[in-house]
């Protein structure tokens, strides 16, 4: 049921959400015999009123094989939220457009008109993002953020806390965390996706693990951009309570207790 009071008056609560799982269809890690992995990054959110594919990876072909794989189907989609601009996060787009068009896709104002056009061309309905919104119940974007590179992260609410996932994490992952801190109550059950911290030192690192602490992140899944520097030491300091993230990889909310 789609109707968002009539799940009201049955008792839905998006802040209550406890059937949450992110399935990431496309990265540079695997955590799975069968599907093929290639730089870039996408993950499927099932749980919510809609289901919202978070990026699309480099390639299309790869993304629907890898979501066949998974059992995911393309009309299982109605929300497409793409982070920032670069190919390996839109390069899966149109492959996906052309098994099923009728979804939305929240991207940020700056993107250059011919993605947009593309996107309503093959007749998609297109949000331009500047300001943070909600998305369907539950799931919101922190808006816009950054200079360079002009970049959303996507914000869960679940009955455990905050899930945050990011595409590159260009505007500093530490300014993400700010601003989601700034948006919503309550501290992050789950930060995943890509860090940025590919070159970062170990020093660099350390302080943003320190940062996540502080901030109470009480799972880290770095991945994509992240780097194996950054991945071994987010595992050093977080211990069972970092996931070793990578295409294949499903979190629920039973996962993190």
């Amino acid at each position: 049921m789609r109707n968002l009071a009539a799940r009201r008056l049955l008792g839905y609560n998006p802040d209550m959400q406890k059937d949450l799982a992110i399935t990431i269809v496309h990265d540079n890690y695997s955590c799975s015999e069968g599907l093929r992995a290639a730089w870039g990054f996408s993950a499927f959110v099932a749980g919510f009123e809609k289901g919202i594919l978070f990026d699309t990876g480099s390639d299309g072909t790869l993304l629907l094989e890898n979501m066949a794989r998974l059992r995911i189907l393309p009309g299982d989609i109605e929300i497409v939220v793409l982070s920032h601009v670069h190919g390996d996060h839109t390069g899966g787009l149109t492959g996906l457009l052309k098994e099923n068009a009728h979804v939305t896709v929240y991207l940020p104002q700056s993107f250059p008109a011919r993605i947009k056009e593309v996107a309503r061309g093959y007749g998609a309905a297109v949000v331009e993002v500047s300001e943070p919104q909600e998305i369907c119940p539950g799931v919101y974007t922190t808006g816009v953020l950054g200079r360079l590179v002009r970049e959303q992260a996507l914000i869960v609410r679940t009955s455990q806390g905050l899930v945050v996932l990011t595409g590159c994490s260009h505007p500093g992952i530490v300014t993400i965390l700010e601003k989601v801190r700034s948006l919503h109550e309550g501290n992050a059950l789950l930060v995943m996706g890509g860090f940025h911290l590919e070159w970062a030192t170990a020093g660099k690192v350390q302080r943003i693990i320190a940062a996540f602490k502080d901030y109470g992140v009480q799972y880290a899944a770095p991945t994509h951009c992240s780097g194996d520097k950054a991945r071994q030491l987010f595992q050093q300091h977080y211990g069972d309570r970092y996931i070793d993230a990578g295409v294949g990889k499903t979190i629920s909310l039973a996962d993190l207790r």
